[in-house]
């Protein structure tokens, strides 16, 4: 995928960067593209792109106007991680720097997706590797080109996998396959994603673009803070007891209650028509 989708309607968005020659976006039917635009170096982040990300997350959580987000990137890579050649000057390294850098970095990275209010799909146009594979695998749903293959590259520099891999891939795959996944680092294939249940649906590259925009539409056309709700409640339910996911349950019922689309959903049914949910 290598064009951004058309500006159609005017968002919030947080004031420009200069990442923003290199992080790409636009807001088309409700739907926020957040595009990696640096091909050249197969989409590697720098420290000002992830901030600017994370920026546009938090933007579109607060954005009545934006109701999906798509994650996508341009050329033959998703993201090869993180490149720490775009980062601050380093200077002499003290204990603590490495854990506040991760802390700040790429675990505020993951975590701007996982708490973003608004359903964000991946559509995986080549390799992701590293945090780059660990920001597909925390989009709620995850599209990917048949070319696109995942790399738990950490293990091949001899480090400790970051940006919240430990977390999000025992929850996905089951512990032993995500230790294999860490302990070998063998690029997984697309198919084989899909297969062991990191990846939703494999598409052509020439149609993943379609694909991800017929999804992001359906979502943004849904009942917007219910699936707000319906989010917090699955990435909170393997952290809790059942007497705590039952209680979140309750009260996310409750909550949701109260919006005007849960109101015009009952009103459908009972008029037997199909629902005009509005996001509110």
């Amino acid at each position: 995928m290598t064009d951004v989708p058309r500006a159609t309607t005017a968002s919030a968005a947080p004031p420009r960067t200069p990442a923003d020659s290199s992080i790409r976006h636009s807001t088309d039917n409700a739907v926020s593209w957040i595009t990696l635009d640096r091909p050249e170096a197969m989409n590697a982040l720098t420290w000002d792109q992830r901030e600017r990300v994370i920026d546009l997350l938090a933007a579109a959580s607060a954005d009545p106007g934006v109701r999906a987000v798509v994650i996508t990137a341009t050329g033959r890579g998703f993201c090869a991680g993180a490149d720490l050649r775009g980062g601050p000057p380093a200077g002499e390294r003290v204990p603590g720097d490495v854990a506040r850098t991760i802390r700040l970095g790429a675990q505020r990275l993951i975590a701007a997706v996982l708490d973003c209010e608004k359903p964000v799909i991946a559509a995986v146009n080549g390799t992701a590797a590293g945090i780059g594979a660990h920001l597909a695998f925390a989009c709620d749903l995850v599209l990917a080109a048949e070319p696109a293959r995942f790399i738990e590259v950490f293990v091949r520099r001899g480090l400790v996998p970051d940006g919240g891999g430990a977390y999000l891939l025992p929850r996905l795959v089951g512990p032993q396959r995500a230790k294999e996944l860490m302990f070998f680092g063998d690029a997984l294939s697309a198919v084989d994603a899909e297969r062991i249940g990191l990846v939703n649906r494999v598409v052509p590259a020439e149609e993943l673009e379609k694909t991800a925009r017929a999804w992001a539409e359906r979502l943004a056309a849904g009942p917007t803070r219910a699936l707000a709700l319906t989010k917090q409640l699955v990435n909170a339910s393997l952290d809790t007891d059942r007497a705590a996911a039952w209680a979140a349950e309750a009260a996310a019922q409750e909550i949701n209650m109260t919006t005007a689309d849960a109101n015009e959903g009952v009103t459908s049914f009972v008029e037997r028509r199909a629902p005009r949910f509005k996001g509110r």
